[in-house]
């Protein structure tokens, strides 16, 4: 007999509607959506006694930090945090070392998620000046995309030549993401501060970094993706002048959309008092009035998914002087969440929040097969109780750096379990320590 699993009388929150049913899973895909499914001796029983059971997030943009700066954060212990976070599928940047900007490089990453990813995994190529016929060898049905640092980044991923960007535009065979940050207007802002005799800190972040540089560089990556025809999606808008340059309404039929991180929807400026380097990231996390209208493009449209940017650093990192601290801040463990605390104060609906976490990645990657709760599709699933709350530490973060941003933070819900690929990886307390459930991503496209 294969493996059978049982989850009732649960509140199924998928493509726009919360019901009442039972889900039976078969191996690794659901098998049965339905009332009053009747268990056989082969099931093991969830009794999800009227929790919100939900596709897991496919989270597109993370930073785990594997190979080479291991000490941050490796592929095994940040899938390990996002599971238990409710996270089931990601997709994880090149800024690496060495930076992920050749095939081999690439697969060799993927060499590793096989053997230590409990979530399922892909990565992104780097772009660089030089490397485009890298770029070409993409193969859009096993590869997610290709990274593009247009402004901001260190190394050989910064990408500012008009010409190498008109030709990853106009050539590349899969969805471009971008990074948009304008190099020369952030350091014409740092050279204004030193003239007038100013050392920056980190209330000083979002003026350094500000409307500006987002601004002239995400229009720029839209005017090249509107003259190639491109498919492009902006990673983490901040500003609310950026979010003219999208279009409202549902992502379908879109070939320029844009996401929002979970970070700049929850924190502002005034945070950066309390939290300093803690928050300290790229985009900066900007003014209050930018948050409410990333929230308000949520419901627009404006804005298609909800990302996390996990970026771990050690806490002796953090630590350190504003202009040395590296920008990044973990939160795959946590992203859902903050979303879910949007719920519980009417900014956000639960449909809302299924539809730019699972639903639209799905959509915008084509990833196969996954992102709802549908007959023959993967059961990667979480199942949520918004009424049990979840008190954050230092100490109870799984994260391999030791940190979080919400230290002594009690959020509103909990996860109470987490499903990969039909197999159980987190019950609410534990991750599991047996075998790896995971699978590389494939993409119908």
């Amino acid at each position: 007999m294969k493996n059978t699993k049982l989850i009732k009388n649960a509140r199924i929150v998928n493509e726009g509607k919360v019901i009442e049913g039972d889900v039976r899973i078969i191996g690794q895909r659901i098998s049965h959506i339905g009332r009053e499914i009747a268990a056989t001796e082969h099931d093991s029983v969830t009794e999800a006694a009227g929790m919100y059971l939900m596709p897991g997030m496919i989270d597109d943009q993370v930073h785990f930090r594997e190979p080479g700066l291991t000490h941050k954060g490796t592929i095994a212990s940040e899938s390990r945090a996002a599971v238990a976070g409710g996270i089931t599928s990601y997709m994880e940047m090149p800024n690496v070392n060495p930076a992920t900007t050749s095939i081999e490089i690439l697969e060799k990453k993927y060499a590793i998620g096989a053997q230590k990813s409990m979530a399922n995994y892909s990565f992104y190529l780097g772009a660089t000046e030089d490397n485009l016929e890298q770029i070409k060898l993409l193969n859009p049905k096993i590869h997610c995309g290709v990274k593009v640092f247009m402004g901001a980044s260190t190394g050989n991923l910064l990408v500012e030549n008009p010409q190498a960007l008109e030709a990853i535009f106009r050539h590349s065979p899969a969805l471009i993401v971008t990074h948009c940050e304008s190099g020369p207007i952030i350091n014409s802002n740092l050279e204004l501060m030193r003239s007038q005799g100013h050392t920056a800190t980190i209330l000083d972040h979002p003026i350094i970094r500000d409307t500006q540089a987002c601004y002239a560089s995400s229009s720029y990556a839209v005017d090249l993706a509107k003259k190639y025809r491109s498919q492009l999606h902006v990673l983490h808008i901040t500003t609310a002048k950026e979010l003219s340059l999208f279009e409202t309404g549902p992502i379908e039929n879109k070939h320029i959309t844009a996401e929002a991180c979970v970070h700049h929807l929850w924190f502002s400026d005034q945070d950066y008092p309390r939290l300093g380097n803690f928050i300290k990231c790229n985009p900066a996390i900007k003014a209050a009035t930018d948050r409410d209208a990333l929230i308000n493009a949520l419901h627009t449209g404006q804005i298609d998914i909800i990302a996390t940017d996990h970026a771990p650093h050690t806490l002796d990192e953090k630590r350190g002087d504003y202009n040395q601290a590296p920008a990044g801040l973990p939160l795959v463990e946590h992203a859902l969440l903050c979303l879910f605390d949007h719920v519980a104060d009417q900014r956000l609906s639960i449909e809302q929040v299924v539809e730019k976490t699972a639903h639209n990645p799905a959509k915008r990657y084509a990833v196969e097969d996954r992102g709802f709760i549908r007959e023959g599709y993967y059961a990667d699933l979480i199942l949520v109780d918004l009424n049990q709350s979840t008190q954050v530490t230092h100490e109870n973060c799984r994260y391999h750096c030791g940190w979080t941003p919400f230290n002594n933070y009690q959020f509103s819900s909990s996860i109470q379990k987490t499903w990969v690929n039909g197999c159980q990886v987190f019950d609410g307390h534990k991750v599991s320590d047996q075998t790896v459930p995971s699978m590389r991503l494939a993409f119908d496209r």
